[in-house]
């Protein structure tokens, strides 16, 4: 797939259908549905949320077995993809259930790739604060919530 071209229809609900995947599969502790969501050797940049880089898919699910503080729930929101050379760059919010009445939110910035299997994952970094983020006056000022 060139820059030029487009996502079709189906390659746009394939994609869309990662992130729920992922948060279903965490939520659920089911480390075997990673596979529909991640490549064999994908990179997962957790350091955005005080965590380490896991590299490839068995590092992933035992880091997720043994390592990762995970939240209650995952609701994944605000996915938009767009087409990146032969693959496609997806971006993604989770709004997450903390227990003890808090919640907090990340930023999931995805690089995809088409596999014989379906689309996947094979860069992920995961982030508290947006990584394209600029300060406007409004923030200086104290407007913004």
């Amino acid at each position: 797939m060139s820059d030029g071209q487009r996502l079709s229809v189906a390659d746009r609900v394939e994609i869309h259908e990662l992130p729920g995947r992922y948060g279903d599969a965490i939520d659920d502790r089911n480390w075997d549905l990673l596979d529909r969501v991640f490549t064999h050797d994908a990179v997962f940049d957790l350091t955005g949320v005080g965590s380490r880089v896991c590299n490839g898919l068995d590092d992933i699910k035992a880091f997720m077995e043994h390592e990762a503080a995970h939240p209650k729930t995952h609701m994944m929101t605000n996915v938009y993809a767009d087409p990146d050379g032969d693959g496609a760059q997806m971006r993604s919010r989770i709004v997450a259930l903390l227990g003890k009445g808090r919640t907090g939110t990340a930023s999931y910035y995805d690089r995809l790739v088409r596999t014989p299997d379906g689309w996947r994952i094979e860069h992920r970094i995961c982030s508290t604060h947006r990584l394209h983020k600029r300060e406007a006056e409004v923030d200086r000022l104290g407007i913004a919530l």
